[in-house]
């Protein structure tokens, strides 16, 4: 395949020899196919980062570990790509490590990977189980700083957790449930992607501990495991109309917001108020067009040059600072999107319920 990188820049950010890199690019066999789309993947990553590669300063070369939703790991990619050019005189360069799901032998598989060749270090989105725990802590003790993103590990050695404060969130999703919902009658589902995933179990902890102050009389209705894909997440919901009649408001935890909204209305219901996550192109588009109440959101570009300052920190690259500080938590409605958002003029009239 056609390409403007030394063989050793490809091989570096594949993770392999340059030798089998030079077999799968001259297609002389004898590679396994994961190695040959590894190979193919690094020099997509390199065209990504093309301003990256050719600058001169002291490198680091970094991997950003992901379980989540496509439409999250993408939004995190860009934000990621955007920052690194101010970044300089540093260099970061990145590998991508991304999957939606799967099973937790192969996340920790991925870490032991990168431990074993080597990172100057990882951003890890991943589901707080011993497995991953104790594979993060085998990455610490190979001495490959580990920053967490979005979900924490705090049992791993891990260097910091860059993301909100998931249990203010989850507080103040409540706080709005209630003041729209006021006294109507109605169950409000709570629909989690996993329940595995602390950040998610933590914003759950918030939005019980709140509404049970607010509205002590208001039932709860839980779902998990769709893991934010849309197929999974239509059915959980589905079922859970179908059990309880009274659900007329939704808090989603873990995205899927899409199947959520085809789930009520295949069953004929009124989702009242309707509070999401993340302004992701699913999202973005769902609240211009009034169809879900509002977003909590923050910056992830914000996120990103903090993990990755983090980073460089560790290596001595930057001065040290002081404790890393939450994400500031934005209430994003249909009137109040971030331009990048798109334009919502047009927009029908309305509101919660």
């Amino acid at each position: 395949m056609a390409h403007p990188y030394p063989l050793r820049e490809i091989a570096r950010q594949a993770g392999l020899s340059e030798a089998t890199v030079d077999r799968v690019l001259n297609e002389r066999g004898g590679v396994r196919p994961g190695t040959a789309r590894a190979v193919h993947r690094a020099v997509t990553e390199l065209d990504r980062q093309r301003t990256q590669v050719g600058l001169v300063g002291r490198s680091f070369m970094i991997d950003i570990v992901m379980q989540a939703p496509e439409r999250f790991s993408s939004a995190v990619r860009e934000a990621l790509e955007a920052e690194l050019p101010l970044l300089q005189p540093a260099v970061l360069r990145c590998r991508f490590h991304l999957r939606e799901t799967g099973p937790v032998r192969e996340l920790v598989a991925t870490l032991d990977r990168i431990a074993r060749r080597g990172s100057q270090g990882v951003l890890l989105k991943a589901p707080d189980v011993p497995e991953v725990t104790a594979a993060v802590a085998r990455l610490v003790a190979a001495g490959v700083p580990v920053v967490t993103l979005a979900t924490d590990l705090p049992a791993t050695g891990r260097l910091a957790y860059v993301g909100i404060d998931n249990r203010a969130a989850g507080a103040t999703a409540a706080y709005l449930t209630a003041q729209w919902l006021g006294d109507r009658p109605g169950s409000v589902l709570i629909s989690l992607s996993s329940g595995f995933m602390r950040n998610e179990e933590e914003r759950e902890m918030g939005f019980r501990g709140i509404m049970r102050g607010l509205r002590p009389r208001r039932t709860l209705v839980e779902i998990d495991e769709g893991q934010g894909l849309d197929a999974a997440q239509y059915r959980l919901v589905r079922d859970a109309l179908a059990r309880d009649p009274e659900i007329r408001a939704v808090y989603s935890i873990g995205g899927g917001n899409v199947a959520t909204l085809e789930a009520f209305e295949a069953a004929g219901r009124e989702c009242a108020v309707f509070l999401a996550h993340d302004l992701d192109q699913d999202n973005t588009r769902l609240l211009a067009a009034h169809r879900i109440s509002a977003v909590l959101h923050h910056d992830l570009r914000q996120d990103m040059r903090q993990a990755c300052r983090i980073v460089l920190r560790a290596h001595g690259a930057l001065p040290p600072a002081g404790p890393v500080r939450p994400s500031a938590i934005q209430v994003v409605t249909p009137y109040n999107m971030p331009p990048e958002s798109g334009d919502t003029a047009g927009a029908p009239a309305g509101g919660p319920g």
